[in-house]
């Protein structure tokens, strides 16, 4: 009987290890990842997503604006807290062109439609449930994030989202806003 028991509860036991393992390995990058300041400067690559609503959301409409694009997954613990800032961030500085571009990696679209009803905002939400622009864009994590000047160069690069590092990524941002000549 013990041995019975065993060798139908070990499988289950092993299998339970892995998934928690693995879990906490992808929380664990994602949370001790820092951003990256890249000294050469590189022309983003392009895309063109479906979008909410059957939209689409195409990169190019978004030339002259400053643009931050994140990658994401609904099952993503620092992407659930990097949205109220990114939102808060589009309510700051929308008006002096900054935009958001935040693009979902869910397979299933069910998942990034539940999350999103569960964090409502303002972000421009696009879809690449094949990775095929995550690909191009050679995120090594998530959430991964871009932020492209007017011109459509990727000039920061983080990896994770760390809410030590707020003030650092705002100050990114601004850097490529225009100042008030005041």
């Amino acid at each position: 009987m013990n041995s019975f028991i065993l060798n139908h509860i070990r499988p289950f036991l092993i299998t339970i290890s892995v998934i928690i393992s693995l879990l906490l390995s992808t929380l664990t990058f994602a949370e001790s990842t820092v951003s990256v300041t890249e000294n050469k400067v590189n022309q983003a690559p392009t895309f063109n997503l479906p979008g909410v609503d059957n939209t689409r959301v195409n990169l190019a409409d978004y030339r002259g604006k400053v643009v931050l694009v994140d990658f994401w997954a609904s099952w993503c613990t620092p992407c659930i807290r990097s949205f109220p800032w990114m939102d808060k961030m589009i309510a700051k500085y929308g008006e002096q062109g900054f935009e958001i571009i935040a693009i979902n990696m869910d397979q299933e679209s069910i998942l990034a439609t539940k999350f999103l009803q569960r964090y409502p905002n303002k972000l421009t939400i696009a879809f690449d449930p094949q990775g095929v622009v995550a690909e191009q864009y050679e995120i090594m994590g998530l959430p991964n994030s871009f932020i492209l000047n007017r011109k459509g160069e990727i000039v920061y690069k983080h990896v994770g989202f760390r809410l030590v590092e707020l003030d650092k990524y705002e100050a990114e941002i601004l850097s490529l806003l225009p100042q008030d000549s005041e």
